[in-house]
């Protein structure tokens, strides 16, 4: 099998609108989640979400892309340049007939269905622009990154909920790693925070209304972000040919399905995904350093995946740091894995733990090294990224330095 290593990163989050900008506001413990700036906020229940803020999509793209492209498009899009860019790669030939794309997205076009909703049902309008469903719809994000870089290979988008940027990413590992892809463009995007977006989750009464607090016993919720965190995952030979700058190496994955709730977590479940990655990636339980876990802010998924971690990690669970990013750019949903990777390659690259900012009060079912409030400078050679999703869908990915 082939070794498949990472050859560029690329985001735009409430964080920051490139990875630069991303690690720099998680080495400073920086919060993104900040009051929502939409049309009929005063309507909603949750008046907070990691936006992204001093976006003008008309100074990036022209008239006729923004008639095809949803914000979640026009996020992954920026997100890909950036990774593409930093790769130093150029799809022609051969490579451009066997390099493709995967996205991992959860609402897809959710701007674009509420604002047409409104159109339709508010405004007593009877026709919508022809170019709807396209923009809508989930693939399209993908659609738009194979054009754009002239990828003619493997090209999907997945959709598991809170899991599916780990789920695309597994699924690019995959292709590379059996030779079926010399390359794979990869991660996700998400863009939610509209009014229907947001109220929907109000009706499920796991959000916050004062903020995002992983593993801290006061913790009351989670809080949804927005944006996207695209990668070019490059199979190893192929890269070291070139001369690339090799970010990180994806070492292995594993996925798990609860089989038991639809919206409750299964520490057996999550423990799993946990192990299957280990194994995947030949990884001791001792080689682990960090884990970027899902860390929602919720009471169940935090307790949950806490107890998960020990059972895997049994007495090394005490030496791992485990942090949770979602505290500084919200809960991007299907987009959420990717922009946390980043978190990953950070630690493995910089040498530097993201933390769990927000963390007040100890909570004796969450008591491993959460990272609490500050960064923290660490050696690491290889760490874990979670993802647990609603329906009991698990995705965990290992990663080494390299």
């Amino acid at each position: 099998m082939n070794r498949v290593v990472i050859t560029g990163a690329g985001t735009i989050n409430a964080l920051g609108h490139t990875v630069a900008e991303t690690w720099a506001a998680m080495k400073e413990g920086k919060c993104g989640i900040g009051p929502l700036e939409m049309k009929d906020v005063d309507r909603l229940t949750i008046k907070i979400g990691g936006q992204v803020q001093g976006f003008d999509a008309c100074t990036t793209f022209n008239r006729q892309q923004l008639a095809l492209y949803d914000r979640f498009t026009q996020f992954a899009l920026i997100a890909a340049r950036e990774a593409v860019a930093q790769s130093g790669l150029e799809f022609s030939g051969e490579m451009a007939a066997k390099s493709g794309v995967v996205l991992g997205t959860s609402g897809g076009g959710m701007q674009t269905l509420d604002e047409n909703y409104r159109n339709v049902y508010e405004e007593g309008k009877n026709r919508v622009h022809p170019f709807v469903v396209p923009k809508l719809m989930n693939n399209a994000a993908a659609s738009h990154i194979s054009m754009e870089f002239n990828l003619k290979g493997p090209s999907f988008t997945v959709a598991t909920a809170c899991a599916s940027s780990n789920h695309a990413m597994s699924q690019a590992f995959q292709m590379v790693r059996s030779g079926m892809a010399p390359v794979m463009v990869t991660g996700g995007s998400e863009s939610m925070l509209c009014f229907g977006g947001v109220k929907a989750w109000e009706g499920l009464r796991v959000m916050s209304k004062d903020g995002c607090r992983p593993f801290s016993a006061n913790r009351n919720g989670m809080v949804q972000g927005e944006g996207a965190g695209v990668f070019v995952f490059e199979e190893y030979e192929h890269a070291k040919a070139r001369g690339a700058e090799i970010l990180a190496e994806v070492s292995g994955f594993a996925m798990s399905s609860d089989a038991s709730d639809i919206v409750m977590p299964s520490k057996q479940g999550a423990a799993r995904a946990i192990s299957g990655a280990l194994r995947d990636a030949k990884l001791n339980p001792s080689d682990v350093g960090y884990i970027n876990a899902h860390g929602t802010g919720t009471a169940a998924n935090d307790k949950t995946e806490c107890a998960a971690v020990a059972d895997v990690f049994g007495r090394h669970a005490d030496s791992l740091m485990i942090s949770s990013t979602k505290s500084m750019h919200g809960h991007l949903i299907g987009g959420t894995g990717a922009v946390e990777l980043l978190a990953c390659i950070m630690a493995l690259k910089e040498g530097v733990i993201a933390p769990t900012i927000g963390y007040e009060e100890p909570d004796p079912e969450c008591a491993l090294d959460v990272v609490p409030n500050e960064a923290r400078e660490a050696k690491v050679d290889a760490v874990l990224s979670n993802a647990f999703a609603f329906g009991g869908l698990n995705a965990v990915l290992a990663l080494r330095a390299i």
